[in-house]
């Protein structure tokens, strides 16, 4: 039996946070492909072009048979374990999906995040997981701060946060998910992430005004052309764009299902 990698030191950790945060170049993106399970994130951190391990709650919940909003906290962290090791196997840099922050417990949440998975960035959203509804801008901006803070506690003062603003996503105007992503950003988060609404269409020129408002720190989710959205903005658009970070939620996950579905149909003759 192979013996499970240790979490590092803080001074570990701190050295890894630092690095983290300083592949967010606007222009020359961090490309993160979100991993769910230990297979994915070893097929993920094998490859020479892997800079950092980034994780997608939607799909954690889905390996488990439950939706994301349906995720508790111990559930997420146990989850993540595994993905933690491959991380450490390969000293790459763990950021992590902890969603709203799960309400009052968002210290606790930062706190064992770094210590007992030894990540050093987190997905934080600023909608209540739970409902949907959007939080208070200024609780929201509260809370990308108390999460700094408590990483400094800690002993990471370069703890990256990619503030999720979800306004637009929730039926708002772009421009209030654009004025709430700069105060995070003023708050301290290293980049922020728009999140576009299936139902709308991903238009370049929204999405460069998202990328300039935010000077560059802005993390892209590149969906694939649907229905609604006749174009795929590609990694190479958005380095040209001008964004800092480059993420692709659950896609790694979906793309499985697609082909085990693919895989099962042929044995059963479908």
């Amino acid at each position: 039996m192979t013996t499970p990698t240790p979490t590092p030191s803080v001074t570990t950790l701190a050295a890894r946070a630092k690095a983290l945060k300083a592949l967010h170049v606007p222009g020359t993106p961090l490309l993160l492909a979100n991993v769910y399970d230990a297979t994915s994130a070893r097929i993920v951190a094998s490859l020479p072009q892997c800079r950092a391990l980034a994780s997608a709650s939607y799909a954690l919940a889905k390996t488990i048979g439950i939706e994301d909003e349906q995720l508790t906290l111990d559930q997420n962290l146990r989850l993540l374990a595994p993905i933690a090791a491959v991380a450490h196997e390969f000293g790459l840099p763990l950021t992590v999906d902890i969603q709203d922050g799960y309400g009052d417990r968002l210290a606790e949440v930062i706190r064992r995040v770094i210590v007992e998975l030894g990540a050093v960035g987190v997905n934080l959203e600023d909608s209540h997981h739970e409902d949907g509804s959007m939080m208070g801008e200024e609780d929201a901006v509260a809370r990308v701060r108390q999460a700094l803070s408590v990483a400094r506690e800690v002993g990471v003062p370069d703890f990256v946060v990619n503030a999720r603003s979800d306004a637009f996503l929730m039926g708002g105007a772009l421009d209030e998910s654009i004025r709430r992503g700069k105060r995070y950003l003023e708050a301290g988060a290293t980049t922020v992430y728009v999140f576009w609404s299936r139902d709308r269409d991903m238009r370049e020129e929204d999405v460069q005004r998202v990328v300039d408002a935010f000077g560059g720190r802005a993390n892209v989710n590149p969906r694939k052309a649907s229905q609604v959205q006749s174009k795929t903005l590609t990694t190479a658009d958005l380095a040209r764009m001008g964004a800092a970070r480059v993420s692709v939620g659950p896609m790694l996950y979906m793309v499985a299902v697609q082909a085990l579905t693919a895989a099962a149909n042929e044995v059963f003759g479908v």
